[in-house]
């Protein structure tokens, strides 16, 4: 019903830039809450960063003053703008809703859908 599709992920050297995009379709009468995870190689996934529809943000530590997360609600699409990349940044980067609402049977309901996932991988 909701898919999440996520791009723009790839090699970059320590100090690049890459901008990923997660783009949402189906039936949707809106989303809420946007979420960037990681998941490096032999470790948990981790929070990157938060956009609501409102456009309020909030940053894991580690990217703070790095990557900036936004959004076109029109479009259903949210964006990672990752700079000054650093060899800890690799990881697996997954898109992610939990209050994705589309039309039910007996009303409107609430889905939690997460992308396949795009791989970063910073390397000299």
């Amino acid at each position: 019903q909701v898919q999440l599709v996520e791009s723009g992920g790839g090699l970059v050297q320590p100090g690049g830039s890459l901008r990923l995009s997660c783009a949402a379709s189906g039936s949707i009468l809106s989303i809420n809450t946007m979420t960037w995870y990681r998941q490096a190689p032999g470790k948990e996934r981790e929070l990157v960063a938060t956009i609501t529809s409102g456009g309020s943000t909030n940053y894991a530590d580690s990217v703070k003053g790095r990557f900036t997360i936004s959004r076109d609600n029109a479009k259903n699409t949210v964006y990672l703008q990752m700079n000054s990349l650093k060899l800890e940044d690799t990881a697996v980067y997954y898109c992610n809703t939990d209050d994705a609402v589309v039309p039910g049977t007996f009303g409107d309901r609430y889905l939690e859908v997460w992308g396949q996932g795009t791989l970063v991988t910073v390397s000299s």
